[in-house]
């Protein structure tokens, strides 16, 4: 009893061990195809292999330059060998193209860990409070915009590999068709025939890494134009923070989704409709940016696809120069709140402007409606 007590916890430390293993090659995918011998080599393929790639064992034994095949002396065997050198070409730009697609992959993790870094430590000074526009954080902000211009930089370059990669992939298409058509031609051996159903094979082989690898950047180019589409929202969001020297938050942008444009025929928000927010402009600078991120921020989270109405509201009393000069500055101060909503995230496709007067309001007023 004792000894088979003994057995099944060695076996449960087994599974055990055997879990992590597994559990780590989840989380660091190895393109290698072995097994890491060390922690340190673990550490070193997490670090040179980013993101799935194409298995580095195809791609090794597909770039091997075919070899193995003698001149016949036939026409087609002329044909053969042309085409034997067409694709040992291929072959070397296949593994070139691959080795670009790694060294820009690991590129941009270091221009966005370098840009995360940065506007973590704006976001760490906002969170502990700091002065309106304070001139580290201005700095600070101005590097962040540089570095992720590098990241839109590797973008491009992703764009000229895309194109390379693709013609890569058409040379390929018309290798294979040409190979084929070689069957039909009069005046072969069957050694010809035998190396061109290896030149076959190795065209078929490299034309689906090549796809494949074609699939990866194209994937890879998708993902990084929303990624930095949405850091220049939240961006915009920061420069706001930044200026007023409080935190907000996450851009508007990732909380809304895509909706109808605003329509210039729709009614304008009735009298007695509640506003979200009422900004009430009876002082020279009146702080209203973190209530309107809030509020706008709740609405969009009960609608994703809300619009937004600002409501320009004049107090209709008075001479008629005073209502005019009143409704003009009343106009500029909701210019002010769209211009803060755009900073925010909002796009400018959901939000209208309008104007009203009223005698309920003693003073300049924005409203801000959700429809």
């Amino acid at each position: 009893m004792a000894v088979r007590k003994t057995y099944l916890a060695v076996f449960g430390v087994a599974l055990l061990l055997g879990g992590c293993s597994n559990s780590t090659d989840a989380m660091w995918p190895a393109l290698s195809g072995e097994d890491a011998g060390s922690s340190a080599s673990q550490t070193s393929a997490a670090q040179s292999d980013i993101g799935t790639g194409a298995p580095e064992a195809d791609v090794m034994r597909s770039t091997q330059p075919l070899t193995g095949m003698s001149t016949t002396g036939t026409f087609v065997g002329t044909k053969v060998e042309s085409m034997r050198q067409e694709l040992n070409r291929l072959k070397s730009a296949l593994n070139t193209h691959n080795n670009e697609l790694q060294s820009l992959r690991a590129q941009t993790v270091s221009h966005s860990q370098a840009y995360h870094g940065t506007v973590a430590a704006i976001n760490a000074r906002l969170q502990v409070g700091t002065t309106p526009g304070n001139p580290v954080l201005v700095n600070q902000w101005n590097q962040a915009q540089q570095e992720l211009d590098r990241v839109n930089g590797d973008i491009a370059s992703l764009n000229s590999l895309a194109n390379d990669v693709a013609a890569d992939s058409t040379l390929s298409t018309f290798l294979l068709e040409s190979v084929r058509s070689a069957y039909q031609v009069s005046g072969a051996v069957d050694e010809d025939h035998r190396q061109l159903a290896m030149l076959e094979d190795e065209t078929n082989r490299t034309s689906v890494l090549i796809d494949r690898l074609l699939s990866e950047i194209s994937e890879d180019l998708s993902r990084q134009t929303t990624y930095i589409a949405n850091e220049r929202s939240n961006l915009n969001a920061l420069s706001l923070a930044v200026k007023n020297g409080e935190i907000f938050g996450q851009s508007l942008a990732a909380k809304s989704v895509p909706s109808q444009p605003v329509a210039a025929n729709r009614s304008l928000p009735d009298s007695e409709d509640r506003p979200l927010v009422v900004i009430r402009f009876d002082s020279a600078s009146v702080k209203y940016e973190q209530a309107l991120y809030n509020a706008v921020n709740r609405a969009l989270e009960r609608r994703p696809d809300a619009t937004f109405d600002i409501v320009a509201v004049t107090p209709n009393r008075g001479t008629p120069a005073q209502v005019a000069l009143n409704s003009s500055k009343a106009k500029r101060d909701a210019q002010s709140v769209l211009r803060s909503l755009t900073d925010m995230g909002m796009p400018n496709s959901r939000v209208r402007l309008s104007d009203s007067t009223s005698s309920s309001v003693s003073a300049n007023e924005v409203h801000v409606y959700v429809r």
